[in-house]
Formats: C-alpha cells, sequence, structure tokens
C-alpha cells in the first residue's frame, strides 16, 4: 500500500508539473483588428452613366424603356466601368467584318455624349505626330473590352480644345500601365489648364458660352481680346428656371433598376 501510494502521488506531480509547463509557455496575443473609422458607409459614391438620363420632358417614354432594358443586357455581357470626361482609357475593338481580329486604343477621353443605346464617347491621342481622335458607340457589340486606365475628372465637362492645345497635352503611351485607384473614394479632379497653340483655333473657347475654365488665355490673349470675348455674355440665362434640370429622383429610380438588374 506504501509503494501503490508513492506512485500515485509521483504520477500527480508529473501531471501538475506537465500542466504548469504548459501554462508557463509563451502565447502570443491575438492580433489586433485595425478599423478605419474615417471612411464610413454613407461616404461611397453612387455613379449612374449619364446615357441613363432621359432628355427634359421624356416622362419615361416607352422607346426609352424598351432602351434602358437593351442597355441592361448589354452590361450583363460587357463590364462598362465608370469613368468621366478627362479620364485616360483603353478600348479593345473587334475590326469591321472580322470579329476575330480586334485593335487596341489608349487616349483620353475628351467628351461624352447621347442618351439611351445612342450613347458615344471620344478618346484622343497622338500617334506619330498626328491628333488620331475615335468616337465609340457605348453599346456597340464590336467593343471587346473598356479599361480605365486613370480614373479622373478635368475642370471642364468637354475637352474639344484639346485639338488646339499644345501636342503634350494629348499624347499617351500606348503601353501604360492602369493606376490603382482605391474604391470609394473621391474621383480626382485635375486642375491643369493648357497652353494653347496660335490662332486660328477650330472655335472661340474664349468666348462665354463654352465656359471653358482649363486653358490659360492669359498666355495666348491679349486683355483687348478678352474684354471683346465678354460682348457675347448672356447674364440672364442664369436666371432662367427653366434651364434647370433636378435629375435626383430619376437617378433613384433608375439607380434600384440597375442594382435589381445587374446584381
Amino acid at each position: 500500500m506504501g509503494t501503490a501510494g508513492l506512485l500515485i502521488s509521483s504520477i500527480r506531480c508529473l501531471n501538475s508539473s506537465a500542466s504548469d509547463d504548459k501554462s508557463s509557455k509563451f502565447q502570443p496575443p491575438p492580433k489586433p483588428v485595425i478599423v478605419d473609422k474615417t471612411q464610413s458607409t454613407t461616404s461611397q459614391r453612387r455613379f449612374v452613366s449619364p446615357e441613363f438620363i432621359m432628355r427634359r420632358g421624356r416622362t419615361n417614354p416607352l422607346k426609352f424603356i424598351m432602351e434602358r432594358k437593351d442597355m441592361i443586357q448589354r452590361r450583363k455581357l460587357l463590364n462598362i466601368p465608370e469613368f468621366y470626361v478627362g479620364s485616360i482609357l483603353a478600348v479593345t475593338m473587334a475590326e469591321p467584318g472580322d470579329n476575330s481580329k480586334a485593335n487596341r486604343f489608349v487616349g483620353i477621353c475628351t467628351q461624352r455624349s447621347g442618351q439611351g443605346l445612342g450613347a458615344n464617347f471620344v478618346l484622343r491621342n497622338i500617334i506619330d505626330g498626328q491628333g488620331v481622335e475615335i468616337c465609340y458607340d457605348m453599346y456597340s457589340p464590336r467593343i471587346h473590352q473598356i479599361e480605365v486606365l486613370k480614373m479622373e475628372k478635368r475642370l471642364d465637362d468637354n475637352l474639344m480644345y484639346l485639338r488646339d492645345a499644345r501636342p503634350e497635352y494629348s499624347t499617351f503611351d500606348l503601353n501604360m500601365k492602369p493606376v490603382p485607384n482605391s474604391a470609394g473614394s473621391e474621383v480626382p479632379v485635375n486642375l491643369l489648364k493648357v497652353k494653347m497653340k496660335p490662332k486660328p483655333w477650330s472655335k472661340r473657347w474664349e468666348r462665354p458660352q463654352f465656359n471653358v475654365q482649363g486653358i490659360r488665355f492669359d498666355l495666348c490673349l491679349t486683355e483687348e481680346q478678352m474684354e471683346k470675348a465678354k460682348k457675347f455674355d448672356k447674364p440672364w440665362l442664369k436666371y432662367d428656371m427653366q434651364r434647370e434640370y433636378d435629375t435626383s429622383k430619376i437617378k433613384e429610380s433608375i439607380e434600384r433598376e440597375l442594382q435589381k438588374e445587374l446584381s
């Protein structure tokens, strides 16, 4: 009985020492969870492509409803990303008559126009010293891919004046790599103002009707020429309430429809 009691006590001592070793062994603390409190769910941007917005006075006609269904079906097959005038894009498009051959063009988006299936955008680039512009139909079945290489906006909603600007403002590498952009953040605005070639220009960009902000007029026009251009101003238009078009409710309804169809 004495020997058995000694064995049991020794086993208990060994078990207690083993448990003490386990408890004394170093255990690393759990990894901290970093929460970015500067970002909120309410700060996420909402974007509705402008070709979905109807013209003024058109209260959801049947033609537009049918076109919108075709546009949604096309977007299920082709990823049309968010982009703006001033963004740098790369478009891969099939050649006419041969869908197996495709060409890729890189350029800055200088214009977006049209509604519905007639929406289009223009890309511009300088290739071998020659300005090249291509107008793409947004929902053309020949388009294979639309890539956003650099997401940004400019001071103006139309950059067709780049035709009369120095070529360095329209020159982009055809092998340009995409510039990453954080999801949910605000789209950066490029405050660049271009320098123009000597006159004549394709249009009188200094006149108030164009409301151009992205040109250095002080380097290419005299004070007398700028004063002469102000004679064509129409200051009474800002008091014309019929020119304003509130599209907030239209955007909300179209956004709900797109989320339902494309989700």
